[in-house]
């Protein structure tokens, strides 16, 4: 019996989600009141479970900040023409602390910066083949340099991943 607990707590820290820490000497530093401000624009893929690239799209994006108040508009055409748009209305905590809203967010999506990267985290309504899923996203933003930004995001429901998404994003 303890051979299979011992296992088992091994299994799971094993999966456990990376550690913002790791990332606290890392530079440039992510301010999302920096890096989101101005033109941006965005390329993405959304993956199935099994990695498979099911999705690819493009975003045109305007954000602006007033104090630690901050707006962030995304305009999204996808390769078999669909489009949408999404307003974030984004607010600084603290120092590292951000939260922010939209309408297809569940409640309140938060996030921590350290160093150079980002944890976001959220629920969100997403809609496929015509049904609407209630999936929590895991988002992971790594800023590169001045102008460009990675993001990796792990949706999931009840706890198993059933999809992800790359995104690039560049400053204009």
């Amino acid at each position: 019996m303890k051979l299979i607990i011992v296992f088992l707590t091994l299994l799971l820290t094993g999966c456990s989600p990376n550690s913002l820490e790791q990332y606290a000497n890392t530079t440039p530093e992510l301010k999302l009141e920096q890096f989101f401000d101005g033109k941006l624009k965005a390329y993405g893929m959304v993956l199935d479970r099994s990695g498979n690239v099911t999705r690819r799209f493009n975003v045109d994006l305007i954000g602006s900040w007033k104090g630690n108040q901050g707006e962030l508009k995304e305009w999204f055409e996808f390769d078999d023409g669909e489009k949408s748009t999404r307003v974030w209305y984004l607010e600084k905590l603290s120092d590292n602390q951000y939260q922010g809203h939209a309408s297809d967010v569940i409640g309140t999506a938060t996030g921590t910066t350290s160093g150079s990267a980002l944890y976001w985290k959220y629920d969100m309504n997403i809609e496929s083949q015509g049904t609407t899923y209630q999936l929590t996203l895991d988002d992971w933003m790594h800023l590169i340099d001045e102008k460009r930004l990675f993001n990796k995001t792990d949706m999931t429901k009840f706890g198993f991943r059933v999809g992800s998404l790359i995104l690039y994003i560049e400053k204009r």
